[in-house]
């Protein structure tokens, strides 16, 4: 069965990488396989959490999605549009770094997926209004937010699952990875300029036009702009009270969007309309797919093999965990990965004498997981997210035009990572 399972997840991943048929089409596809041979069944999907759909994302998503649609309604995307392109005097690149750096910070605040579904609407109507390609625009901020997203404890999935089992607090990670986020994101923003070279070309007019733009214009609803503001100040707060309240984010969400539909009075069009069902089937293929791996052993035994290479050297255990998981998280959504790997690092951390060695199995796991999202597009729920908003703009973005950027930039963030860890827990630790 496992020889079968990961032929099957082969094939898929090879039509969604090339595109040779439409990604959901691709994953419910190999979804279907896996249960019509009987790898998996309506348990394993359904109900376990080891193998099934990972149905808090999938309702965080929902919820957030409703959310969005409805704040769409006041106009507010249109402001912040116009207020950041005219701090940015017209300038796309200029444009794209503050656009980036507050996808950054809003992903460590909130989780990445959030923030995507938020600033995405907000891209594409500034460059509508410059006239320029969105394109690198909304890579750069699903970047920025996979990089940011590492910061926190509730900034990335995988960052709540890691805390869970490790035991760390949301302090834990402000002290020990907020530090390397930083230095990462000021290396990434600096980079902006020859990653995207040849996508800062704008015309005088346009930026002149935007510049005589009065962004407060552009609110349509105050009153129902001001029922979003309480709702979705509430749902953040719910967020970060996370581990205070014991309310999954899933369940806040869908809450929130249900108190907005009620109070808000928007036709049913306008928020069901800006759900993205696509992203949504894609996610639970994938799950299946994924779940199939984790049942017939083919994740673990992948996981037991890079942990029993390191033979018993806390430095190279740490190094191969943050490796392995990098380049494995660009290749498998990095939530089921960390879930999978998870009572792996624990059995490796049992092991080691100096418990500062053993965290930094821990960290190494989690700046891992986090940075690898950046590899491919289906590396990290923010990557997916994105690239079917711009797939529903008009803006598709290919499975290899997303990996040729992201491999970049998750060279970028772990070769910066890896000096980090090694001065940080091995020799100043």
């Amino acid at each position: 069965m496992a020889v079968v399972a990961l032929a099957v997840f082969a094939v898929a991943y090879l039509l969604i990488a090339t595109e040779r048929i439409n990604k959901v089409k691709a994953a419910l596809g190999g979804a279907a396989v896996v249960v019509a041979i009987g790898t998996v069944g309506s348990d394993d999907i359904f109900y376990s959490r080891e193998t099934g759909i990972d149905w808090d994302v999938i309702f965080l998503l929902l919820g957030m999605m409703v959310i969005v649609g409805v704040l769409r309604q006041t106009g507010v995307f249109e402001y912040t549009a116009i207020w950041a392109a005219k701090r940015a005097k017209g300038s796309p690149l200029r444009v794209m770094i503050l656009l980036a750096l507050i996808t950054a910070v809003a992903s460590a605040l909130l989780d990445n997926v959030t923030t995507v579904l938020l600033i995405a609407p907000v891209t594409l109507l500034v460059c509508d209004r410059l006239a320029i390609n969105p394109v690198p625009f909304l890579l750069a901020e699903v970047f920025a937010s996979n990089i940011g997203g590492t910061a926190t404890l509730i900034g990335d999935p995988p960052n709540i699952i890691i805390g869970s089992r490790a035991g760390l607090s949301f302090n834990d990670f402000l002290v020990h990875v907020t530090p390397l986020v930083v230095i990462a994101l000021a290396v990434f923003l600096a980079a902006l300029p020859v990653l995207f070279r040849g996508s800062f070309a704008v015309e005088a007019d346009r930026v002149a036009e935007v510049m005589s733009l009065d962004e407060r214009e552009a609110i349509r609803d105050v009153r129902l702009l001001v029922k979003c503001g309480v709702v979705l100040g509430a749902v953040f707060a719910a967020f970060i009270g996370h581990s205070v309240i014991h309310v999954e984010p899933s369940v806040v969400a869908l809450l929130g969007a249900g108190v907005l539909i009620l109070i808000s009075g928007v036709e049913r069009r306008h928020y069901l309309g800006s759900v993205e069902w696509d992203t949504l089937l894609f996610f639970a293929g994938l799950f299946i797919l994924v779940g199939a791996l984790v049942k017939t052993g083919v994740i673990g035994k992948v996981a037991e093999l890079a942990g029993a290479a390191t033979g018993g050297s806390p430095l190279l255990a740490a190094m191969a965990i943050l490796l392995v998981s990098a380049l494995l998280s660009g290749v498998i959504d990095n939530i089921p990965y960390v879930a999978t790997m998870s009572p792996v690092v624990a059995d490796l951390a049992a092991t080691v004498a100096n418990p500062v060695h053993g965290q930094a199995l821990w960290w190494s796991l989690a700046i891992g997981a986090d940075f690898g999202g950046n590899l491919t597009a289906v590396g990290a729920s923010a990557n997916v997210v994105m690239l079917g908003i711009a797939a529903r703009e008009g803006y598709p973005i290919s499975f290899w035009e997303f990996t040729r950027k992201g491999a970049v930039v998750t060279a970028l963030t772990v070769g910066v990572a890896v000096p980090y860890v090694w001065l940080r827990y091995f020799v100043f630790g």
